[in-house]
């Protein structure tokens, strides 16, 4: 039986039927298989394939799952690219393969396809493809048929279930007594529910074609049979095989790739946790909003070829060793806390202390103690290296002892700040999926009510019954007194990986960012030499990301008394209060906190004003930071050298730029925010923009040519986590990733745009996605906001486009002085002023009262979000705040 015509996106030219000998309890009978082959189309096209993909579907879906890839296949072979045949089947007892009647257990299932495989003749190199139980099915005939398999790739599915855990509610209520047959069989239940996991709602047509096969009870029973065949537990048929699977998988070493939608309420993170453990070398990708019908909600198909083409290297079976980075002369970040341990001076100093007379003053001997109890006590309590350790605790000396704790045990930290908002946490927490959690009780509760996993570690004891509704099993004292006296365990090498830093959000979800041990100690060597820290110096940090800094760098650190999640809670007090307190002679502040700073400067004393100047350096990153900013700040500190260093979480530390050197640019012609030339080692070039915005050009150190930012340090990221297609978007046609580019150490994309001057200084001139493409080109949005900004009654603006790209007219957006009650079209006054302000044609002026920012920094507009109400205002909606 053969698919009907007119399917979407199905080309019935595919379509083929195979009698096939069965197997196992199925020995002595033949039985029809329905699948989708795009080899015809290759012999078209005189295509010679380099291998062949295996897809195998779940349930209740069928081989249509796998139009896209087996449209793709059929493509490239019609454009010369090379090739790949992709065989996608219909399992039996589904889609429009036999019905058979049979029972058919996962063992029979796995049996199944090595009987058609080899009724096709199908041979190496081999790739499989599999969603779903088609997912365990594909991996049971991988590791059965290793001399063929050159790689494996997989969309949600589970190799093993932890004991203890219920299986997925939907799962379980569909195979509930009494539940199974109603809902799978008797009815289309299972199979709509299924259909309605897809993001966005899938097409009606679509939807149509899914239910083709499954049209009445009669050929819906292998539907049933999947579902009842799920092992719950020992006890089930199905279980061994799965064990086998699981243990099997986990010795595969050829390449692999995992596509996942974490929103999938049956297979969620913590199964691709478990394959990922599995499979430590697979490629990752979590396609942020997707759901369990992941073929469906994104572009699987351009993934797949686009791995095969990079990683699956025909005719070798292994994965190729990563080049280790060198243990020579590296100094482990902890080591600076190591060569104080007998020095009873202040390591951290707390302000935040809840109306406490005194700050809390933690030693260098008291820290470097407890860093070795708890290091020792984590690895006693079975955390070993590389597992996974959300932290959900504000800067402090309890904070500044885990981290390095857990770096030095080779746990990986995994920093989420507040900053990015209950649903930004949740989003990052459960992205990384850490083995353990330690937190205050803000943090647990959040655990607790959001359902993020890992074991639960409580700073503080709490009373029994409020640990266990948390549950929380024990605290950090407990694991203190465990590893008091033990062993430290080995130290992790260089190219460990050591931490999981998660980026603002603010141009999107949140990505996890990943250092090794080595790349940490880099950031700590750049900042030590470029700013001069010695012991002597001390440090005062109210932006999280380098208030844990201080014990590498081997100076005290303070965190003034503030909300570390919201910089604007800062005040000019705290900072002083903080300075006194640690002496530091460096200061270093979010741009946000410096506006509240700067507001509450009033306030200070003749005591806090002498404090202050005392500071010799003052930092402020996370966003430009303009002259008048950086002047105003340095009124309050009047001995200190304002420096504004340009990085992001991937690369924290690229260049530096000082309030002279401010001063000095603003005689140029330069449009945008001069952030400054290149620090140490570090590199910058220039990737140009075409005619549609897009930045293709080849790297540049040429002045002038706007463009994309490429960076290289040292102490560049690893990788993102999880996201293998963004890592792939931001190493595209960088020097040591373009064929022949001659490039040396490891480049980025940063996503921001700019120029270099004749001097190789650096301007921002905003972001790529923000770029607007007028008639007359592309606009970037950074220099005709500061055209506006100097008009006497903006306090802010920022530039977004309206209407069809490369048509797009721009629209300026102000803050308004005095601020403006409610949103609305400018005055004309006021219009006339922006207007006459700057060379780029403005058609609308629109005014607010606050423009949208990002939850971290309170200070990256959010232009976006702001486009898309310029629109709807524009287009005649009631204007309300953005």
């Amino acid at each position: 039986m053969l698919p009907p015509p007119s399917l979407p996106g199905l080309d019935t030219r595919h379509s083929r039927l195979l009698s096939v000998p069965g197997r196992g309890a199925d020995a002595g009978a033949h039985r029809t298989w329905h699948f989708l082959d795009s080899g015809a189309h290759l012999d078209e096209h005189g295509a010679s394939p380099a291998g062949t993909i295996l897809a195998v579907h779940g349930n209740p879906t069928w081989s249509y799952l796998w139009r896209a890839a087996v449209a793709e296949s059929a493509r490239r072979a019609a454009e010369g690219a090379p090739a790949w045949r992709v065989i996608a089947v219909d399992q039996l007892e589904m889609g429009y393969s036999e019905r058979t009647g049979m029972h058919r257990p996962l063992a029979q299932r796995v049996q199944d396809l090595a009987g058609f495989t080899a009724a096709l003749g199908l041979e190496g190199p081999v790739v499989t493809l599999g969603h779903d139980w088609g997912g365990v099915v594909s991996l049971g005939w991988a590791i059965d048929h290793a001399a063929e398999l050159a790689g494996v790739s997989l969309l949600n599915t589970a190799v093993h279930h932890p004991e203890g855990v219920p299986i997925p509610a939907p799962l379980r209520v569909a195979g509930a007594r009494g539940m199974l047959a109603a809902s799978t069989v008797h009815t289309t239940a299972f199979l709509d529910t299924t259909l309605a996991l897809a993001s966005p709602r899938l097409d009606d047509a679509v939807r149509d074609a899914y239910r083709a096969p499954y049209a009445d009870a009669a050929r819906r029973a292998g539907i049933g049979g999947f579902v009842a065949d799920i092992p719950i537990d020992a006890r089930h048929e199905s279980f061994a095989e799965l064990e086998r699977i699981a243990e099997g998988v986990a010795a595969l070493t050829v390449p692999a790739l995992m596509l996942w939608g974490p929103r999938d309420p049956i297979f969620s993170d913590r199964y691709l946790d478990d394959l990922a453990t599995r499979l430590p070398h697979a490629d990752v990708h979590r396609f942020e909003g997707a759901g369990h019908l992941v073929a469906e909600d994104r572009p699987y198909a351009d993934a797949v070829f686009a791995w095969l083409d990079e990683r699956v290297a025909v005719g070798v079976d292994a994965v190729a060793p990563s080049a280790a980075a060198s243990d020579t002369d590296f100094r482990p970040i902890w080591r600076g806390l190591e060569a104080r341990a007998d020095d009873d001076d202040s390591a951290v100093i707390d302000m935040a202390r809840g109306g406490a007379a005194e700050p809390l003053r933690v030693s260098w001997r008291q820290l470097n103690e407890r860093v070795r109890q708890l290091a020792s006590g984590l690895a006693a309590m079975g955390v070993r290296p590389g597992d996974r350790v959300s932290l959900l605790v504000p800067p402090g000396p309890t904070l500044s002892a885990i981290v390095y704790a857990c770096l030095r045990l080779g746990a990986v930290v995994v920093v989420a700040d507040a900053g990015l908002g209950v649903k930004g946490l949740t989003r990052a927490v459960r992205g990384a999926w850490p083995d353990v959690i330690i937190g205050e009780v803000p943090g647990l509760t959040a655990a607790r009510v959001l359902g993020w996993p890992g074991l639960r570690i409580s700073t503080a004891r709490l009373p029994r019954v409020s640990a266990a509704a948390l549950g929380v099993a024990t605290c950090l004292a407990d694991v203190a007194a465990l590893g008091r006296g033990a062993p430290l365990p080995p130290a992790p090498a260089a190219d460990d990986p050591a931490a999981i830093l998660f980026t603002s959000g603010s141009t999107g979800p949140a990505k996890g960012v990943t250092y090794t041990h080595g790349q940490l100690a880099a950031l700590r060597d750049v900042l030590a030499a470029h700013f001069e820290v010695t012991a002597e110096t001390g440090l005062v940090t109210g932006f999280a990301p380098f208030a844990l800094l201080g014990p590498a760098l081997g100076t005290r650190s303070a965190t003034p008394d503030m909300d570390v999640s919201a910089p604007r809670t800062l005040t000019a007090r705290a900072v002083a209060a903080a300075v006194r307190a640690s002496d530091a002679r460096m200061v270093f502040l979010s741009p946000a906190a410096v506006l509240n700073v700067v507001a509450t400067a009033d306030a200070l004393t003749a005591d806090d004003r002498a404090a202050l100047a005392r500071v010799e350096a003052f930092l402020s990153t996370g966003a430009p930071v303009g002259q008048g900013l950086l002047e105003a700040i340095g009124t309050l500190m009047p001995n200190a050298s304002a420096h504004t260093p340009y990085g992001m979480t991937e690369c924290l530390l690229v260049t530096d730029v000082t309030l002279d050197q401010i001063r000095d640019g603003a005689a140029a012609t330069d449009r945008g925010v001069l952030v400054g030339a290149p620090i140490g080692a570090n590199r910058v070039l220039i990737s140009a923009l075409d005619d549609d915005g897009r930045a293709t050009g080849e790297p540049s150190s040429e002045p002038g040519l706007l463009g994309e930012v490429l960076v290289s340090a040292p102490h560049l990221k690893d990788r993102y986590d999880r996201l293998w297609l963004t890592d792939r978007a931001a190493l595209r046609e960088t020097p040591d990733a373009s064929a022949g580019a001659g490039g040396e150490g490891r480049w980025h994309r940063t996503g921001d745009i700019g120029h270099l001057d004749a001097r190789g200084r650096l301007w921002i001139e905003g972001r790529l996605p923000h770029v607007l493409v007028t008639s007359e080109g592309p606009l970037a949005p950074v220099g005709p906001e500061q055209d506006i900004e100097r008009v006497d009654r903006v306090r802010r603006a920022a530039i977004v486009g309206f209407g069809p790209r490369g048509l797009q007219q721009t629209v300026a957006v102000v803050e308004s002085l005095p601020p403006a009650s409610r949103a609305a079209l400018a005055d004309p006054e006021l219009t006339a002023a922006v207007r006459a302000s700057t060379a780029t044609p403005i058609v609308a002026v629109l005014v607010v009262a606050a423009l949208p920012t990002d939850i971290r920094h309170n200070s990256k507009i959010d232009r976006t979000r702001l486009t898309a109400w310029a629109e709807r205002t524009l287009a005649g909606e009631r204007p309300v705040a953005p």
